[in-house]
């Protein structure tokens, strides 16, 4: 009885020592993906390490238009202005963008949700007709559209392309000092990039520098 029972635990055991565990399918992708994702992030960091503070900022210092002849060169033409003083993004049909400053009187901000902004009149008027976004949510990819630098066809794909948007909006927005209070009926300076498909389309503007104007 006992050699039947020693013999039947032999056999139960002999078949799993044996077995050879092979990676399902679905582990596999999920190890490539994660694997695709921290290169990704990898990549994206060493790229923005040695272009963010070095070309980057320069060119929206450097070739930022002022606020109102920015405004009347796309009235009169987006095409033509765009050409002149902006970049297009990838894609048929992809919006211009550019780098741009100026100051206005803050209409009204909010400063609570993770979408911080501030709305400015900075014709005059006393109504808002530029809206800066703050972060740390930011919408759009205008600082990596405006930049002829960052070029779609050196990215393996657009979702790469649209993560580098995403480091380049978290590392400008975690840099951004905004003034301290409530902002509303303060004049301010700005820098940053503003992007459009249309002359008509509203004025939205990622920040680079904001500061007290002089």
């Amino acid at each position: 009885m006992r050699a039947q029972t020693l013999a039947a635990l032999l056999l139960a055991v002999l078949p799993v020592s044996a077995c050879k565990i092979v990676p399902t399918e679905k582990a596999q992708t999920t190890e490539a993906a994660n694997a695709t994702e921290a290169g990704d992030d990898a990549r994206i960091a060493a790229l923005l390490d040695k272009t963010y503070d070095a070309d980057l900022l320069p060119l929206i210092r450097d070739k930022a238009v002022p606020l109102p002849d920015l405004r009347a060169a796309v009235a009169a033409g987006l095409d033509a202005a765009g050409s002149a003083q902006g970049n297009r993004g990838a894609g048929e049909g992809a919006a211009w963008s550019f780098p741009v400053k100026g100051q206005g009187t803050v209409i009204a901000a909010n400063l609570q949700s993770r979408a911080r902004k501030a709305e400015l009149d900075t014709d005059g008027d006393g109504k808002a007709d530029v809206t800066l976004q703050l972060g740390p949510v930011i919408k759009g990819t205008s600082l990596r559209d405006v930049a002829p630098f960052y070029d779609f066809n050196d990215f393996r794909d657009q979702i790469e392309f649209a993560k580098l948007a995403r480091a380049i909006n978290d590392r400008t927005t975690a840099a951004l000092v905004v003034p301290e209070g409530d902002l509303t009926g303060k004049t301010l300076a700005f820098s940053g990039a503003v992007s459009m498909k249309a002359a008509t389309d509203p004025w939205l503007v990622t920040v680079v520098t904001l500061e007290p104007a002089p």
